[in-house]
């Protein structure tokens, strides 16, 4: 079983910086940049090149909660579960992930946008739910509808989530909510622009 406080770190975080660059390099700054501003909870995607390497990297470091993103397949997942993965998220429904989260006691989020995706992303094992993407399935209204169904069920949209709007969606029943572009921005990350992302990360720290 899914360790429960692992959860509770989750929800307590409120916001899950998801970090998806072009390179590794740009990852690890991005990473670095959001630890000054608070972060202690981050979401490593499969599409930075040797992701598993920059996870193993981040683990070692103490008071950090390390996850795995755009998990594509059960050996993806065991290769960053062994790297020191404590979550591992996929924006579809695959219940062969399930396996090696619960042999490594770590979170599994799991892909869905209609009740009956909620349903089967539960039935396949997921511990919390990503909804992606949240924007285009309408937003804060969008999760109200499916917190009032699924009660008690750990909610988190990605996708169109703003620093004006984590409030709005956390009033709306998400447990918490994952933020790529908007926090993550490569552009200034390349540009060396600390002090824009470090804006950034106060704006939704202090909502």
């Amino acid at each position: 079983m899914t360790d429960r406080p692992l959860l509770a770190q989750l929800r307590d975080a409120r916001v899950i910086p998801v970090v998806r660059t072009g390179s590794a390099a740009h990852a690890a700054t991005a990473v670095a940049w959001l630890r000054e501003a608070g972060f202690r909870v981050f979401e490593i995607t499969m599409t930075i090149p040797d992701a598993p390497g920059l996870i193993r990297t981040l683990a070692r470091e103490p008071g950090l909660l390390v996850g795995a993103g755009t998990v594509a397949d059960a050996a993806t997942a065991q290769a960053c579960l062994d790297a020191g993965a404590r979550f591992i998220v996929a924006p579809w429904v695959d219940p062969a992930l399930a396996g090696p989260c619960r042999a490594h006691a770590a979170a599994l989020m799991l892909g869905a946008m209609t009740p009956t995706e909620v349903r089967t992303a539960l039935a396949a094992g997921a511990d919390a739910v990503k909804i992606f993407p949240a924007a285009s399935a309408g937003g804060p209204a969008h999760i109200k509808a499916l917190a009032s169904v699924f009660p008690g069920v750990a909610f988190c949209p990605t996708g169109g989530v703003e620093p004006g709007n984590v409030a709005a969606y956390l009033a709306a029943g998400a447990a918490f909510v994952g933020m790529g572009g908007k926090l993550v921005d490569e552009a200034r990350i390349a540009a060396g622009d600390r002090t824009a992302i470090l804006g950034a990360a106060a704006q939704i720290r202090a909502g």
